[in-house]
């Protein structure tokens, strides 16, 4: 679409005309500054030739780099893909990959396309599972075409090469361990020789649980909820597994499931789907006469993420994506980020909830929930809570008459068999979302969370991966009365077409950020501080952890004890407080002269430096002293992204014009404009006398009409080069 017709007499044509009455009104940029647009916004090709990200992709075998384990002291990272594991390196993706051919076997692919799988997509050993089991060898599990399946890979002692080979090449079944299809959700977790697993069982995968097994031994005993009871499970789609110690003392040590299922505590005629956290022990062995094989402290909780709303009508965002375990120096605390989005028809929209340790313990000590029977509703179990407290790890130390699951009594394994639910959600920290996105493009998939330190404090910075191959930066600001603010850095496309992101690892002792999509890996630094700008006030403003102003330009940002002149506020992002020579700038931006026409329009352009700024005009008009801001909505005056728009000029709109950028505590002029407003009757007696004067005068007259015509034509290609900017979106 392109903007045609203009006219070199000041006017517009009529395709303007209609254009600006009944279009421009929909791209008028708020007034105020939005955090939630991103500072940098950067195309995948835009990323190769600023050299800022490297793909990995093993030509013609394309499809489910889902499987992803970083090495940060050998330098390594392990990818599984279509029946291959890669190994990269960690430190430059142009070394070239090292890879282990594992196929399924011929008569599982067969048996895989004569039950209806698609040959291509389905019958193939994708690699879902990479876990390390000691400091030689990694325990890896693929889906076998259908026919899961696990061995080892043997890395050896070489630091420097390590050996990369499969033990065996058949290995052992994966039930249980892996899922049957290449696209189902799942989750596992290798800690003390047990995979904990959460995957469904059969061919159909109808027949989900949460499961044990060992991986050291031959001993293939396993330990699994429940089957086809809708209380234990109901449709689970397993998201993450974490192992967290409760105390001090090993016996409370527990493996926590989170994952998203259909609420059988909501309304029959209403399916809903809830987000969940479940909790193991990791000594549970089960019952002795009854669950045997099976959980008998498995407990779960529903995780609510929410937006607070007028009358308690919150708006929920009920579907987990993706969870995220951040560290701490407290290991028995770490803090849990959750991705989530909607389920409602009404919007599309993503969220990112924060939970701690605290509040989650403190659903599973709280009131169980109780159903007396299929035609009652849920409500809280009022009765008597059998001893010891059902969900309690066994111990010696606690009760010497507890020892293992098995020696639980008779009325906690039967309270177990029907109590799995907790009365109290968990609530989010602030009981609300940190970070939201609505009825955007995409949706909200993987995160990872670094904490960085700054150096003025630490700040948890978020990397997004979207369901269309986007990694947003987005950093949390802590504020006063325990709330935060969000910042929103960076929105890059990654890949070259728009592809689900399906794994994100972060090396924080490289900086680099791992991606991975069905088009390949990619490596990405999480800081590109040089574009941000190239004076102190913009590395100062952007307010990015990894970034600050080393004197002559924006860099990356390393915490040293070492004394240096490093400028950097993420807190606040004033810089009025780290650079020098403050000044606003007006005496920088260049004055220039507008000629308009009388009762036509003129386009002053002014692009912000950041999009996160906020644009305001300025007038001084002529013969006066005093200045006014120009108000967004006055009869005459349109507010654009490139600038502003004056209508049906008068001598009114005559005098200095000033573009005016605010950030948080800080402003700067961006440009400045004297318009002249030409009455249309000068211009026609002007035209007149031209005719009939002398040629001296004509002369002089001749080149200022053609000075203020060139003037206004100009002004007019601005405006015309702003409507396509509007109307395609070219940033």
């Amino acid at each position: 679409m392109m903007i045609v017709g203009l006219w070199r007499t000041g006017r517009y044509s009529p395709l303007v005309v209609f254009l600006l009455n009944s279009l421009l009104p929909l791209i008028r940029p708020s007034n105020a500054g939005n955090q939630n647009i991103p500072r940098l916004q950067l195309s995948h090709a835009e990323l190769k030739s600023r050299n800022s990200s490297a793909v990995f992709w093993d030509g013609g075998e394309r499809g489910a780099y889902q499987a992803l384990l970083l090495d940060e002291d050998r330098g390594w990272l392990l990818v599984g893909g279509r029946d291959h594991i890669y190994m990269l390196n960690s430190d430059s993706f142009t070394q070239p990959a090292r890879k282990i051919h594992w196929p399924a076997g011929q008569e599982h692919i067969e048996r895989c396309k004569y039950a209806g799988k698609n040959l291509l997509m389905d019958c193939a050993n994708y690699v879902r599972l990479l876990q390390p089991f000691n400091k030689t060898h990694v325990y890896v599990c693929g889906t076998g075409a259908f026919h899961p399946q696990c061995t080892y890979i043997d890395l050896g002692h070489n630091l420097e090469k390590p050996t990369f080979r499969l033990l065996n090449q058949v290995g052992e079944s994966g039930r249980g361990k892996c899922p049957f299809s290449p696209q189902e959700p799942f989750t596992a977790r290798l800690t003390d020789g047990d995979l904990y697993a959460g995957t469904s069982v059969d061919f159909m995968g109808t027949n989900a649980a949460i499961f044990r097994t060992s991986v050291h031994s031959s001993n293939q005993h396993y330990i699994r909820t429940e089957a086809y009871q809708d209380h234990w499970l109901n449709e689970p789609e397993f998201v993450g597994s974490y192992s967290i110690p409760d105390t001090h003392s090993l016996d409370d040590d527990k493996v926590y499931f989170f994952f998203k299922e259909t609420a059988v505590e909501s309304n029959q005629l209403d399916k809903r789907i809830y987000s969940r956290v479940a909790r193991v022990c990791k000594n549970d062995i089960g019952g002795k006469l009854s669950l045997i094989n099976r959980w008998s402290t498995f407990l779960k909780a529903r995780l609510v993420c929410s937006v607070p709303g007028p009358g308690g009508m919150d708006t929920h965002f009920d579907e987990l994506e993706d969870i995220f375990l951040l560290e701490t120096k407290d290991s028995q605390n770490p803090v849990i980020y959750g991705v989530f989005s909607t389920s409602s028809s009404v919007f599309r929209g993503s969220a990112v909830c924060i939970y701690s340790m605290a509040s989650i313990r403190a659903a599973f000590n709280g009131p169980f929930a109780h159903k007396e029977s299929p035609d009652y509703r849920w409500m809280e179990y009022k009765g008597r809570i059998p001893y010891p407290r059902p969900g309690t790890c066994p111990s010696e130390t606690y009760d010497p008459l507890h020892k293992s699951t098995r020696d639980f009594p008779d009325d906690v394994v039967s309270f177990m068999r029907t109590h799995q639910l907790m009365w109290e959600p968990v609530m989010p920290i602030h009981r609300r979302p940190v970070f939201t996105r609505i009825n955007a493009p995409y949706r909200l998939k993987k995160l990872v969370v670094d904490r960085v330190d700054a150096e003025d404090g630490q700040y948890d910075v978020l990397h997004l991966g979207t369901d269309d191959g986007r990694v947003l930066k987005v950093v949390s600001v802590p504020k006063e009365n325990w709330e935060t603010e969000e910042i929103l850095l960076e929105e890059l496309n990654v890949f070259k077409t728009q592809t689900p992101i399906l794994n994100m690892v972060l090396s924080t002792k490289r900086q680099v950020l791992f991606v991975s999509s069905d088009e390949g890996v990619v490596q990405l630094p999480v800081q590109r501080c040089e574009l941000y700008g190239k004076a102190c006030v913009d590395c100062c403003l952007a307010r990015d952890p990894y970034c600050a102003w080393d004197g002559s330009s924006c860099t990356n940002y390393f915490p040293s004890n070492k004394r240096r002149a490093r400028r950097q506020d993420v807190r606040y992002g004033d810089p009025w407080s780290q650079c020098q020579d403050m000044r606003d700038g007006s005496e920088n931006a260049e004055l220039k002269t507008v000629y308009a026409v009388e009762t036509n329009s003129t386009f002053l352009e002014c692009i912000p430096l950041s999009p996160q700024a906020t644009i305001k005009w300025i007038i001084q008009p002529n013969h006066s002293q005093t200045s006014k801001e120009l108000v967004p909505g006055e009869e005459n005056l349109i507010h654009m992204q490139r600038g502003l728009l004056l209508q049906h000029l008068s001598s009114a709109n005559a005098g200095l014009y000033l573009c005016v950028a605010y950030e948080h505590t800080f402003s700067r002029t961006l440009a400045r404009y004297e318009v002249h407003v030409i009455p249309k009757n000068h211009i026609a007696r002007a035209q007149f006398q031209n005719r009939n004067d002398g040629s001296v005068n004509v002369q002089r007259r001749s080149q200022i009409i053609t000075i203020m015509t060139n003037t206004i034509y100009q002004e007019q290609r601005k405006l015309a080069s702003a409507l396509r900017h509007a109307f395609l979106g070219i940033k």
